[in-house]
């Protein structure tokens, strides 16, 4: 954690860890923005009503975010707090759009922050970006929607799991990039959590989970590890999956995970394992 304890009259107090801090140490760990208790991601709704979400922190998730979705978000209440500033007044703003523009992750954020700064944080400009994520989001959200009638399909046996994994397949290269990863995720919670999906359409998902990108399949077989009472074939196998086409050292970094999910371990825990595994 970054956070520094305060000095009051010559004792450290502790300072308590806020939003901002857990966002700083999610990306430490390489990891997508959760809400503070864990409990799902952070999606770009959280930043759309105002004072949801702190300006500190959502100046940190446009920067540390995963999710270029919920780092462009994230980016729009700081717009607006400037617009509403007087152009005399706006000098930490600038410097927050300017360390933004350099320091974000993803390329489009830095885009915008540009152009938000270059434009003294028009009204007009501001409606632009927030139209163009929308133009981004709403299609990926409607094939969504249209996928969860798959699943009810599947739980109706009007398809098999051999054409559900296709669809599957076929939903996720439609949304990549276009839905919030934690709506995505929220999805495949609704799959693995349903007793009445086949088990055995739940085990070709989890054999396609294994072939995707580190970062995502991480969280999502952590997710699923997690989950409140989870069948315990299905864990048994996940893990057996998971050492078997990923390796031990993928396996304990899900593990990890999993603990701090859960409460077992904390974000120091982990770090301290992870800066103590770089000196042996």
């Amino acid at each position: 954690m970054v956070s520094a304890s305060p000095v009051i009259s010559g004792i450290k107090m502790p300072k308590k860890p806020d939003l901002a801090d857990h966002f700083v140490a999610c990306s430490q760990l390489g990891r997508y923005l959760t809400v503070f208790d864990e409990s799902r991601f952070v999606i770009t709704d959280d930043f759309a009503e105002e004072g949801a979400v702190d300006r500190t922190a959502a100046a940190v998730a446009s920067i540390f975010s995963n999710d270029p979705l919920v780092a462009e978000a994230a980016l729009l209440p700081l717009g607006k707090a400037a617009m509403l500033k007087a152009s005399g007044e706006r000098e930490n703003y600038e410097e927050l759009f300017s360390l933004i523009e350099k320091q974000a992750l993803n390329s489009s954020v830095k885009e915008s922050a540009q152009s938000l700064l270059e434009s003294g944080f028009r009204e007009a400009r501001i409606r632009e970006i927030e139209g163009s994520l929308g133009d981004r989001l709403n299609p990926a959200r409607t094939r969504y929607r249209a996928f969860l009638e798959i699943v009810r399909h599947l739980i109706e046996h009007k398809i098999t799991p051999q054409l559900f994994r296709d669809e599957f397949l076929d939903f996720t290269y439609a949304v990549a990039g276009r839905l919030d990863f934690g709506i995505y995720s929220f999805c495949l919670d609704r799959i693995f959590g349903n007793e009445e999906i086949p088990m055995k359409a739940k085990g070709f998902l989890v054999s396609e989970l294994l072939g995707f990108p580190a970062t995502i399949r991480r969280e999502l077989l952590t997710n699923l590890l997690t989950m409140p009472g989870l069948n315990k074939r299905l864990s048994d196998f996940v893990r057996d999956a998971i050492i078997q086409k990923l390796g031990d050292v993928a396996a304990t970094e899900i593990e990890l995970l999993a603990a701090l999910k859960t409460s077992q371990m904390s974000m120091d825990d982990i770090n301290n394992m992870i800066d103590q595994a770089a000196f042996n």
